[in-house]
Formats: C-alpha cells, structure tokens, sequence
C-alpha cells in the first residue's frame, strides 16, 4: 500500500510509527509514515506527564470546608448519638410499639359452680355488688333450681369504681340446660331458660387384649369406663373372662353417646353391641327391648343369652381353688371342697347368679357373712365370707340375676379375701363351672322382626365406622 493512503496494516510497520503532536484545540491529525510510538514498557516512563488539573477558586475550597465540616459534625453529633442509644440497652432503629386495640369495657369471666348454690357466690367474688349478685343469683335459681350438676358460669362484667357490674350472665349444664340472665340500662333483670342441646351419636371402639387385664385394653381404645363393667357382664355367660381371654384376642363395642353443642359426651352411654374372638370361639350380641318386655342381650338369631345361672357371680376375680377333694388350706388333710373360690379385693361386689328368693342372709361362725338363695328352677346358690350384705338383703326377699347381694370379705374361717360360691342341685353339690345351662325361650313373632331390624340398624353402624 502506498504511504499517501495512510498508515500501514502490517503490524511490524507500526513499532517505528510515532504519533505527531497535535496542536491545542485542534482536531487529531492522522499518523504519517515517520512517526513513532514505542512499545517497550521500560520507555513508557519517560512520556510526558499530563498537566495537572487547574485549583478550584478560593471561594469553592471554602465552601466545601463549610461543607464537610457541617457533614463531619453531623456525623459525630450521630455516633454520640448513636452511641448514646446502644448504652441504654435500646435498639438502633426501634420500632413505635403498636396501638392497644379499642376496648370494649366489658370483661368476661367463665368458671365451673358445684349447682345453682354457687352462683352469687361466684358472683361477689367477681367483684359484682352484693346486691346485685343476690338477685341475678335469684333470678338464675327461679330458672334452674330443679335442676342438679355442675354450672358452667360465663359473665360479662363492665369495671365501675370499686369493682364491676353485671351485664349478662350464663350458667348452663353439660348438655347445655340452664339460664340466660340479662342486664337492662336500668338495672332490671331478665331470666331466661335454655333447653338441652343434645345429639345422639353411635360410636364404634374395636381392638385387642393386651397382657393386663380386659379393663386396661378396654379404656386404651378409649371406651368409656362406666360400659366395661356392662360388656364383661353380657359376655358372662359365654366367657370366663379371668381364664379364657388373653393377650391378642378381639373385641368391639357399639354405644349411643350423648353429646353437647360442643362435641362432649354427656351422661352415661348405653351399648348397643359386644363382641368377643378368640382362637377357639367368638360370640356377637345384640341389645334389644321387647314390647311390653324387660330389655337384653340377644345373639344374630334372636336367642337370648339368659341362662339359668351366671357361672361367675364376682365381676374381675380370679379362681384360686375349684370344685373337688384338695388338701384344706387351714386344717391340713384333704377335704371335699363343695364349691368354687374366687379371690377378690374387700369390697368387690357380688351378684345373684340367677332370679331367687333369699333364704338366708345372716352370719355363722365358719362360714362368716353368707347369702342362701333358691333359685325359680329348684336349685340353691350359696355365698360365703362376705365382708357386708347388699341392700335389702334379707330372708324372704326377691332378688334378680346380677344384683348385689353382698361384698368380697374374709369373715369366718378364711385364709384371705374371697368368695366362696356353692351350687346345690336336689339338695347335693355339684360344680358350677361344669352345669349346663339353659337358654331363655327365643324371640318370635313381631318381637324377632322387630329385632331383626335393630340388628341391621347397629350392623349398618358399625360397617360405617369400622371400614
């Protein structure tokens, strides 16, 4: 390329290119052939320094002293500050704390009364004018005064000097019964009832023996503990439950439940089913009242199981000796043994095994405390070492199967707490844990069908709860 059209692209060419120095205010010249610009870096230092840059007036450089010394007292008027701050033991940047919410003046108190009794009490003690609490109590009790139990107390209290006044007052039962007390402008009171708010719901509870005891894995699957004692007893018949239940074997319950307004259960449940499964045999009853009848348990086919006597007329107690010839445990030879022991605690109820006329209740000096039944089949059921009689119990008296005719004792010759039970047949004993018994006469009729749609009732239940 010509030097007339500029300077060379070959790079080689450029290390003996200088650049000329162009004239001030002028626009940059282009780079003739001749001039040179070094590359070496140890000749970079001997290049022309730029020129410094012009001072700024005198009246600039004091301003900006004014400036920054307002800006640096500032500063240090904020750390002195600042540091002020952080010794008092408060944030750096602490948030204004949020407004109160609005009050409504009126406070309110719940609390739990033993009955109507309480409520002025509780009343006063609230801070509420004597008279007042008397006659809002009044005014509940005129509500309320028949009824029995325990009193939830809700009050709405507005503060006054020198305490509070009533404005509104609730005292309700379980079940949701009870009284509305309102407070007019003018101080007059107002009762007014509130009626029970109660749902029946049926509850399904399944699960398995544990290694303790019937009682134990019953309230671990959360049954209620006033239906145990029930569910042992309509399996009483069929199950010896100190010998024949153990660890592992099934069992389900179906009650009707009371509940509240608030989801709680009131009052005592009623079952409405049992079950029991074990290796050998499992039994499914049913409850169910016939017209004009006496209610029961009845199995899927509407037989009763009513039988002449209860086997096990101690609920929860163990047999520590049975029917037959054994080595007599106080005078040391071997002698008949005419009945079965059930050892128990002192106290323990104990039931007729079956409907009788008390022949005996009195006491006798080896047997102690002790209870002679005739049964309506003719034969005889005895009861020894009682600590107590049952109510009632007396010579002439008509008892029903499973009422209490006494309690576990050791009176008379005895070696600890228990019962001692004898079943005589003509007269002659024989063992009550081997006697057949005889069924109830079974459903039949507009009772069977009856039942038989109660059965599918509970059935359809339980399939919906346990699925």
């Amino acid at each position: 390329m010509p030097d007339s059209e500029g300077p060379s692209m070959d790079p080689k060419t450029w290390l003996d290119a200088k650049p000329k120095t162009a004239a001030p205010d002028s626009a940059p010249k282009a780079l003739s052939p001749g001039d040179k610009t070094s590359f070496d870096p140890k000749a970079w230092g001997t290049t022309a320094k730029p020129a410094p840059a012009p001072k700024p007036p005198k009246s600039s450089s004091r301003r900006g002293l004014l400036i920054g010394g307002a800006i640096l007292g500032l500063g240090i008027a904020g750390g002195g500050a600042w540091l002020a701050t952080r010794r008092s033991g408060e944030p750096l940047l602490a948030a204004p704390p949020p407004a109160p919410p609005p009050s409504t003046g009126v406070e309110r108190r719940a609390l739990t009364v033993s009955g109507p009794e309480g409520i002025e009490s509780a009343l006063t003690a609230a801070g509420v004018a004597p008279t007042q609490a008397a006659a809002a109590a009044a005014a509940a009790r005129s509500k309320i005064a028949s009824t029995p139990g325990d009193l939830t107390i809700v009050m709405m209290l507005k503060p006054i000097e020198n305490g509070f006044q009533l404005v509104n007052l609730e005292a309700r039962h379980d079940d949701g019964s009870g009284v509305v007390v309102s407070v007019a402008e003018n101080g007059a009171l107002t009762a007014t009832a509130t009626a029970a708010d109660l749902k029946t719901a049926v509850k399904v509870v399944r699960g398995e023996m544990d290694a303790y005891s019937f009682y134990t894995s019953a309230v671990a699957q959360h049954l209620n503990d006033t239906l145990i004692s029930p569910f042992a007893q309509a399996l009483a018949y069929d199950f010896d439950f100190q010998r024949e239940i153990h660890a592992g074997d099934v069992f389900e319950a179906a009650f009707e439940d009371r509940v509240n307004g608030r989801g709680e259960s009131v009052g005592v449940g009623r079952l409405l089913y049992v079950s029991m499964e074990t290796p050998t045999k499992s039994r499914a009853l049913y409850w169910f009242q016939p017209a004009g009848g006496q209610g029961g348990w009845f199995d899927g086919n509407g037989a009763s199981t009513v039988r002449a006597l209860l086997r096990t007329p101690v609920e929860g107690a163990r047999i520590t000796s049975t029917f037959g010839m054994r080595e007599h445990p106080i005078l040391g030879f071997m002698k008949m043994h005419k009945g079965v022991d059930f050892a128990a605690p002192i106290g323990t109820p104990i039931y007729a095994s079956g409907d009788a006329v008390v022949v005996n209740a009195e006491f006798k000096e080896l047997n102690g405390n002790y209870v002679k039944l005739h049964h309506d089949n003719g034969w005889d059921s005895i009861y020894l070492h009682m600590s107590a009689f049952g109510p009632g119990i007396a010579p002439g008296v008509h008892v029903h199967q499973g009422q209490e005719i006494g309690k576990i004792g050791t009176t008379g010759r005895s070696t600890g707490p228990h019962l001692h039970y004898e079943l005589h047949i003509n007269n002659e004993p024989v063992d009550p844990m081997s006697v057949k018994m005889d069924s109830a006469k079974p459903l039949s009729g507009s009772d069977l069908a009856a039942f038989v749609k109660e059965r599918n009732r509970i059935d359809a239940l339980r399939v919906a709860q346990t699925a």
